[in-house]
């Protein structure tokens, strides 16, 4: 009886201890959600958290009260695939005027860096406080420091808690660095570089290339600087690894996560063993380096497995790292199959149609070239085109060409004045190419008709030229010659869509976008908040880039008639780029598809012609992305004020026109940042560009170019003569004169994988219209975001009515692709990874 009464009085004394403690404490429970990459352990209590305070101010740094320490335990896996999600948890007491956590502090003693999904803290009362993370998280003795990460809760800096405001501020400035030093890859620092390292003057003097960016002959947006040491031979090119190696450097956040590495990884190695490595065997057994047929061509995408020969196997463990040749060798041993080019898998012949050349202009991957002619004949800077009335005036469906003119029914795909300065050294090197301007006329159905190609070459006296004219025919040598014609103009559109419509404005345009947001607006600033998805990977797979694609000896100077001037001239082209015209309807009123609308409030134009599918669904994508940013931005901005007054903003646009675009920083077409609507503007097209633009010029590469007939990189041989020797050859065999003008198999098959890669969406993918769970804690921008969703699952349904109209010809052609390149793909769908041709992911990913 005594006994029971001593335990009892023990119960109630620690319960009233417990009391106490929770009167005065408060707890704060923790999920921290880890990725953990293959052949590499998890943390556990090797990792620490300590939590800032938002409300209580620690008097002897400043800064918001920092809480005692907690070690992540009791870690719960998940696999999926070959990723494993371990979600760790925590527990701390904090003084109870402790308040609301606004920040984290992350140590990780482990030897490994990991990845940090996200976080949670619950405290008072179940009020949960959210961190979307996906970011590394780097070993401590490497650091020197620990990471800090926000809550997801928006201020502007004059809102900013006064426990949080020097913790801003002091991020802020680690994130600038001092502009020194050689970049390791924990190292959390933005600044800017020119584009000086794309040549190998090390390696041959053929390997040099100009530093684009800070001249005037060679202005370019910056790129991430690295500091990595200059060439030995060329002080001012910085050195590169002579292996294919992937790790390159880019701050922690920007690195592409493990699911999406090893995805891009696995793409890459398996389109190189099913075009490449056959294609490697074969030229050392044969040495033949032309296809014999259209149908040998087919035949590429039917291949399941091939081994690869001892010569070729040697020849690669040079090339890459050793990683990356086990990759490749396991690849090897098992079945790889790709889908058929859409272009020929209803009609393998659909692709020579007249038809769907010009289809392709308006909703084929490069649908932002063509233009309404203002002028004829076409005008250029070397002087007056060749094409004359009566070449195109029987054909323009019985109106003459003053009234096909007056109803804005002639068009140019323009592929002239920017290529006639470098064909001389174009054609040195073994390639054969024109610089084209082609003609087209607008039907009464909305289809375009090809009625007339020009190509031009470097005359002999300075400024004058020697021009071709072809005119479209069905049948004979005239028709040959006309398909001729029709490859050369896609070789040039095919440069001109990689090199400019997608990696010059896309890729390159928005990397100084993203360096300035990191830099100037501290991530709890609400346009931060907004803009952080759409910079996703981008800076990555730049680097990426720059190390394999655009590089002197890169994939797009084997592929590119271009060769080794291929970036050279997209600098050159960035002349004429402005970022004002880069959104959606002042493109269209410049190409002269579009009239001004006053009755639209949202995008100010109406499209010249009902079935145009890139300006129709874009339009809508673009009406969306600014409801979407007028209304997160009145959240948080009330007046024009609120905006001049905000001095992160104002950093930012300053630096981004005069130092990430600063060759183009003194020109008056940027907007002045003083007014909500300009602000609105600028992030509706900036947001336009890393969403729905890339996508439209990406995703529908594989579609389309994969079948090099269809759109050659580059031509081998010019146009016959009559009286040539090859005009004979050509009469022969007008097919075989055309297989044979088409790269070279293994440069074709290299292009062919470069597609195949280009077109992949990843498993875990952030497509437009989703976030995070808890990506934001305001609730009034929550319900604009599913506003924002439902608007894009509108625009699906307008889309899919499109292309079940058969009076909109364009949404198909000929080959009957329908046109989802600007299908926003909202569903709800776990895994929508591969080639889909649909989808807008919401940023530069691949």
């Amino acid at each position: 009886m005594g006994t029971h009464g001593s335990c009892s009085s023990l119960q109630a004394y620690m319960r009233a201890i417990q009391s106490k403690i929770t009167n005065q404490q408060t707890l704060i429970k923790g999920n921290f959600v880890i990725l953990q990459t293959q052949g590499k352990s998890g943390p556990e209590k090797s990792a620490s958290v300590q939590i800032y305070s938002s409300n209580a101010i620690d008097p002897s740094t400043g800064k918001g009260k920092l809480s005692q320490k907690a070690h992540l335990k009791h870690g719960k896996s998940k696999k999926n695939d070959d990723m494993k999600t371990i979600t760790y948890k925590i527990k701390l007491y904090t003084e109870r005027e402790f308040g609301i956590p606004g920040a984290f502090l992350i140590t990780n003693h482990h030897k490994h860096e990991f990845f940090l999904e996200s976080a949670t803290l619950e405290v008072l009362d179940n009020h949960i406080i959210h961190f979307d993370c996906r970011s590394w998280v780097y070993p401590v003795q490497n650091t020197k420091s620990d990471r800090l990460f926000f809550s997801n809760t928006s201020y502007l800096p004059k809102q900013t808690p006064s426990a949080l405001l020097e913790l801003r501020k002091s991020e802020l400035k680690s994130l600038r660095g001092d502009g020194t030093g050689e970049r390791k890859e924990w190292d959390r620092i933005y600044d800017y570089d020119y584009y000086n390292n794309l040549g190998r003057p090390d390696k041959d003097q053929k390997h040099s290339r100009p530093i684009l960016g800070g001249s005037e002959s060679h202005p370019y947006p910056r790129r991430g600087r690295t500091g990595l040491p200059i060439s030995s031979t060329d002080p001012s090119t910085k050195s590169r690894p002579e292996i294919i190696n992937l790790d390159t450097y880019v701050p922690p956040d920007e690195r592409l996560g493990p699911k999406k590495l090893s995805e891009f990884i696995s793409n890459s190695v398996q389109a190189a063993v099913h075009f490449l490595i056959p294609e490697a065997n074969s030229l050392l057994k044969q040495g033949s380096s032309s296809f014999k047929s259209f149908e040998e061509i087919s035949n590429l995408f039917s291949r399941k497995r091939y081994q690869i020969e001892e010569t070729v196997k040697d020849k690669l463990k040079k090339m890459v790292t050793d990683e990356l040749f086990k990759d490749i060798i396991h690849a090897s041993k098992q079945s790889i199959k790709f889908p058929l080019p859409q272009i020929i898998t209803e009609d393998d012949l659909a692709w020579r149609d007249d038809e769907e050349f010009g289809h392709q202009m308006l909703a084929g991957v490069n649908p932002a070239r063509i233009r309404c002619l203002q002028r004829f004949p076409p005008e250029g800077k070397n002087g007056i085109s060749k094409i004359k009335a009566s070449d195109i005036e029987h054909n323009l469906n019985g109106l003459d060409l003053t009234g096909a003119m007056r109803q804005w029914r002639i068009f140019i795909l323009d592929h002239h004045d920017y290529l006639m300065p470098f064909l001389d050294r174009i054609n040195k090197n073994g390639v054969c190419a024109y610089a084209s301007r082609t003609l087209l006329f607008l039907q009464d159905d909305a289809t375009l008709k090809p009625v007339a190609i020009e190509l031009s070459l470097p005359g002999s006296i300075k400024d004058r030229e020697i021009s071709r004219v072809f005119l479209p025919a069905t049948q004979g040598t005239q028709a040959a010659l006309w398909q001729l014609a029709k490859a050369h103009v896609a070789a040039n559109d095919s440069a001109y869509h990689q090199l400019i419509s997608h990696w010059l404005h896309t890729h390159a345009v928005v990397e100084p976008f993203i360096i300035a947001t990191r830099r100037q607006l501290s991530v709890m600033h609400p346009i931060h908040r907004l803009l952080d998805p759409h910079f996703k990977h981008t800076m990555h797979i730049n680097a990426l880039a720059r190390s394999i694609l655009i590089n002197s000896g890169g994939i797009l100077e084997k592929t590119l008639f271009t060769g080794e001037i291929s970036v050279e001239l997209s600098s050159e082209l960035y002349k004429e780029w402005r970022f004002d015209e880069q959104a959606l309807p002042a493109d269209l009123l410049k190409r002269r598809l579009a009239l001004k609308d006053p009755d639209n409030p949202i995008t100010g134009v109406q499209l010249l012609f009902e079935d145009y599918p890139y300006g129709a669904d874009g339009l809508e994508i673009w009406g969306a992305i600014k409801t979407w940013v007028r209304d997160f931005c009145s959240i948080f901005y009330k007046d024009d004020d609120s905006v001049s007054s905000d001095i992160e903003i104002q950093e930012w646009w300053s630096e981004i026109k005069n130092v990430g675009h600063g060759d183009k920083g003194n020109e008056t077409w940027w907007y002045e940042m003083t007014t909500l609507t300009n602000l609105i503007e600028a992030l509706t097209t900036l947001i336009w560009i890393a969403s729905a633009l890339h996508a439209s010029v990406n995703f529908g590469q594989y579609a389309y170019a994969s079948y090099p007939p269809n759109r050659p990189m580059l031509c081998r041989r010019f146009i016959p003569r009559e009286g040539e020797k090859e005009f004979a050859e050509f009469l022969r065999d007008p097919d075989k004169y055309y297989l044979n003008m088409l790269p070279e198999r293994f440069e074709t098959t290299l292009g062919i994988a470069l597609t195949a890669v280009l077109s992949q969406h990843s498993s875990d993918e952030m497509y437009l219209g989703q976030r995070p769970s808890g990506w934001t804690d305001n609730k009034e921008v929550g319900q604009k975001f599913e506003k924002f969703k439902e608007d894009l699952k509108e625009i699906e349904k307008k889309i899919s009515t499109r292309n079940a109209n058969p009076n909109l010809k364009n949404r198909w052609g000929p080959a009957k692709i329908p046109y989802k390149l600007l299908h926003p793909d909202t569903s709800n769908v776990e895994s929508k990874a591969g080639i889909t041709n649909k989808g807008i992911p919401s940023s530069i990913t691949i």
